[in-house]
């Protein structure tokens, strides 16, 4: 996953100017102090530190989850019927391109996020700067195709149960079933996210905020299709 820059060059307008300040502030000669730009990125900075912890908590869940995967594939149990020992793991075959179609819709769903992201801070740089372009609909795409691939992955769940593979049917399934609908539950997190930036552009809110959202939002998305892709080859090497 792309690391994000620290900080946002969002605050100069053409020929090395400050931003436009709000009524009743000065540029700090007359002693007031234009402090807008910097809480912002004082903001962003402490948003992005907290999606970053967030996203190590959620890094360790998997690597825990997809670690007890593989060991348990080799874990050997006692038949009660026989008193021996007995591997009861059986490879459950996986729906490769349905899967494969969803690993596509979130992967171009991350472009489209971070192409939103960048038009997003053109959009601030502009309107501190006293100008506004319209927005090309990159965040509305990557909310469609994250959408898409949850509906996607409910499609997959349905057509393995309707042959028959549940949760409790073997080891493998119930590992394919929690690996997969945690992911989902993740992402859905980040879907909530991604409607409430594009409810502040529909309700005519700063392009401040949404930025906000968006970028800090973008880091959490990506790393959810980093994790899907992860997760999509692990079910495919582990047999």
């Amino acid at each position: 996953m792309a690391t994000m820059p620290a900080t946002l060059e969002l605050d100069k307008q053409p020929g090395g100017r400050g931003p436009e300040l709000p009524p009743g502030r000065d540029d700090g000669n007359g002693g007031g102090r234009n402090d807008g730009a910097s809480d912002f990125r004082d903001r962003l900075r402490r948003y992005r530190l907290g999606m970053v912890i967030g996203l190590i908590g959620i890094s360790m869940m998997f690597i825990g989850l997809s670690s007890a995967y593989v060991v348990r594939q080799g874990a050997s149990t006692i038949d009660p019927n026989t008193g021996f020992y007995s591997n009861d793991w059986r490879p459950m075959t996986l729906p490769v391109i349905a899967l494969g179609l969803n690993t596509a819709l979130l992967l171009f769903s991350s472009v489209a996020l971070e192409l939103a992201r960048r038009s997003l801070k053109r959009q601030y740089a502009e309107v501190v700067g006293g100008g506004r372009t319209a927005a090309p609909p990159w965040l509305p795409m990557a909310v469609v195709l994250g959408v898409g691939f949850l509906v996607g992955q409910v499609f997959v769940w349905t057509q393995l149960r309707s042959h028959g593979v549940y949760m409790s049917t073997n080891p493998s399934s119930s590992f394919f079933y929690v690996l997969t609908i945690l992911h989902a539950i993740h992402l859905a997190g980040g879907t909530v996210a991604l409607l409430y930036a594009e409810g502040t552009a529909l309700f005519h809110r700063s392009v401040a905020r949404q930025l906000l959202v968006v970028d800090v939002t973008s880091i959490y998305w990506h790393f959810m299709a980093f994790l899907w892709v992860y997760i999509f080859a692990l079910l495919q090497s582990v047999k």
